[in-house]
């Protein structure tokens, strides 16, 4: 995923079709937070478009490291708890709010089944539905699950930290963003495990399964295999809401909803929607609102 920060940009969740809390919104997940001029939280519920919204990044994690989650101008780290009325609006009008952990940038990775334990057990306490923890970092409106975009380091253990998460009383939703050359370096034994409600997978910033030069054969061909190779509620086209948004991948409006879409939904698979890299370029480009009829 691209950043506010000068972090190497390619992004970085997951839902059972059924879940869909926003039917106006057109099944379209969409990351929020790495650019301050992208509007709040809450207006970013309230376009109407999403059915999801991805804060993103818990960006420092593991490793013994204390967590930090970095949003780009938007709150200090550990100034944050402000979100909460934000969240609430957001629940209160049916999108889903979940944490994106990790990145393009950030200094993130397990070491041990320890220590995915310990994070999980973090995560459900400062972010989730846990009671451990008196100071939130997003204060007291509890998310509905966790996205893992996960870009660097290496691919261990974060099998384990879906597992433990998935333990936790009531479970938690759970997504991730993969990148579309399969299986994907960091998140593929994960992704093994079953357990994600949803897949937004990356199409794009990843020459030879992305969609180019009107050519859609090698992205519908990545489509085929990552949903017949992993077990997931639903997949997700994740792709860049404007030209600018990505290095490659940018699939116009028209193309998208007349001959992209149709294509992949042929395939079958579990389709449930699109994913969007990011608010900030989805406002510019009013990506969502060009195609939320057709997704």
């Amino acid at each position: 995923m691209a950043t506010n920060l000068k972090w190497p940009s390619v992004l970085g969740l997951l839902v059972v079709a059924g879940m869909v809390g926003v039917a106006s919104a057109g099944n379209i997940a969409v990351y929020w937070g790495q650019n301050v001029n992208e509007g709040t939280l809450a207006d970013a519920c309230s376009s109407g478009n999403y059915a999801y919204v991805i804060i993103s990044f818990l960006s420092t994690f593991g490793n013994g490291q204390a967590p930090v989650l970095n949003l780009a101008g938007h709150c200090n780290p550990g100034e944050c708890a402000g979100l909460a009325s934000d969240i609430q609006s957001c629940k209160s009008q049916g999108v889903r709010v979940l944490l994106s952990l990790g990145g393009g940038g950030g200094n993130y990775g397990l070491s041990s089944t320890d220590d995915a334990n310990s994070l999980a057990d973090y995560l459900w306490d400062n972010f989730l539905g846990g009671t451990g923890s008196s100071s939130r970092p997003l204060g007291d409106a509890a998310l509905d699950g966790i996205d893992l975009d996960i870009e660097n380091g290496n691919s261990a253990h974060y099998d384990e930290l879906a597992s433990a998460l998935k333990a936790k009383d009531g479970g938690a939703l759970l997504t991730a963003a993969p990148q579309c050359h399969y299986p994907d370096e960091w998140l593929g034994p994960a992704l093994q495990t079953g357990l994600f409600d949803a897949v937004w997978v990356q199409f794009y910033n990843n020459p030879g399964c992305a969609y180019a030069g009107g050519d859609d054969a090698n992205l519908v061909a990545a489509w085929r295999t990552w949903t017949g190779g992993v077990r997931a509620g639903s997949f997700y086209l994740g792709l860049p809401a404007s030209a600018e948004a990505a290095g490659s991948g940018y699939i116009a409006p028209g193309d998208l909803t007349g001959t992209v879409l149709p294509a992949i939904q042929g395939v079958g698979g579990g389709y449930g929607g699109i994913m969007l890299w990011s608010r900030y370029y989805d406002v510019l480009n009013n990506y969502s609102g060009q195609v939320k009829g057709s997704v």
